[in-house]
């Protein structure tokens, strides 16, 4: 992440989180994934509520280069609050010191390598959940959550417009890259384990499965399509559509993610699973004009396969009903916005 986050942003997600703060204030939190998309906005919010409420929560965070982190964003790394651990899921010294709580926040969907290396991949996942939660729970840990996918469910049918937490759905196991979506499960399956045996001893766990996500520090060239889009918009290049732009996704924003994850660290019912995410399906191809307009340039959009009207448009929009009844959450930001946001901080990091 080249520049902080936005405050507006992060205090919105401690406004939302106040239950969090009073009740883990003086906690240590363990925290995988910290340098990632999803974990950067997780540290730099409690560092923000560690500022402005003084929350006293202690991070511990799991790097595979903490120098280079410490260099390359000190305000964040280089901070009292925060102790950066060297090593990956399945290979580090266990120097956490006790603990309070632990999000497992590693693996990067996002990861180019992973449809050429799906043992890899599927090892990292499994292998590497499982150290986690031997960590969390030996060093005290009493909440432990693991950030999953909503590729746990397969192919998403057409009939099924939102696909709720009960889908029995699952990725197909004879194709080799299926190993993110077959990893996830069996990493979901280790963190019930953990709970219903270590549960009595005070070790709750819960599980969070997180769809598209959009906000500042969005990767810009890799899997995701969102931030492939952002980018070339404000090259002012086209934006090329890989398929025929009519897969369905639907978009959380950042300062929402944070709020979920947060909330259902706190209350979420131990050996449970929740979507994350929003309801508001756009095709691919309006993701992309979208983008287009709210950039300012009008970039040209190309679309390089043809439509197959025998072959239904994907789907991969949840169903949260769940997180909302049982945990009061709600989006709190819509796509419009959240383009606008984006597109704002993006341009800035572009900006030599």
């Amino acid at each position: 992440m080249g520049l902080a986050l936005p405050s507006d942003d992060l205090d919105e997600v401690l406004a939302q989180t106040q239950g969090f703060w009073s009740r883990f204030g003086g906690a240590r939190l363990f925290i995988t994934g910290g340098t990632g998309f999803i974990g950067s906005w997780l540290i730099q919010a409690i560092q923000r509520a560690n500022d402005k409420l003084g929350a006293r929560i202690e991070i511990v965070a799991l790097s595979r280069a903490p120098e280079r982190a410490r260099l390359a964003h000190p305000q964040v790394f280089a901070r009292q609050d925060i102790q950066l651990l060297a090593g990956d899921v399945t290979d580090f010294h266990d120097d956490t010191g006790p603990l309070d709580l632990c999000i497992h926040a590693a693996t990067d969907v996002g990861d180019p390598r992973q449809s050429s290396a799906p043992l890899q991949t599927f090892d990292s996942i499994v292998a590497g959940t499982r150290r986690i939660l031997d960590v969390a729970q030996s060093r005290g840990a009493t909440r432990f959550l693991l950030t999953s996918s909503g590729a746990v469910y397969g192919t998403q049918p057409e009939d099924l417009t939102h696909v709720p937490e009960s889908y029995q759905g699952a990725p197909d196991p004879t194709l080799p890259g299926s190993a993110y979506g077959n990893g996830k499960r069996a990493a979901e399956w280790l963190t019930c384990a953990y709970a219903a045996q270590h549960g009595a001893n005070g070790f709750e766990t819960m599980t969070a499965r997180i769809f598209a996500l959009l906000g500042p520090g969005l990767p810009l060239n890799s899997s995701f399509a969102a931030g492939n889009f952002i980018r070339d918009a404000l090259s002012n290049k086209a934006i090329i559509i890989q398929g025929d732009g009519r897969p369905l996704r639907s978009y959380l924003y950042m300062s929402d993610l944070c709020v979920w994850l947060l909330r259902i660290l706190e209350s979420g019912q131990s050996g449970q699973a929740y979507n994350v995410g929003s309801e508001h399906p756009v095709s691919i191809l309006d993701l992309a004009g979208q983008i287009s307009r709210a950039a300012g340039y009008a970039a040209s959009i190309e679309v390089k396969t043809a439509v197959d009207p025998r072959v239904p448009p994907p789907r991969y929009v949840p169903d949260t009903h769940k997180a909302r009844l049982s945990l009061n959450l709600r989006e709190q930001v819509p796509l419009p916005l959240a383009l606008q946001k984006t597109l704002h901080w993006s341009r800035s990091a572009m900006t030599p």
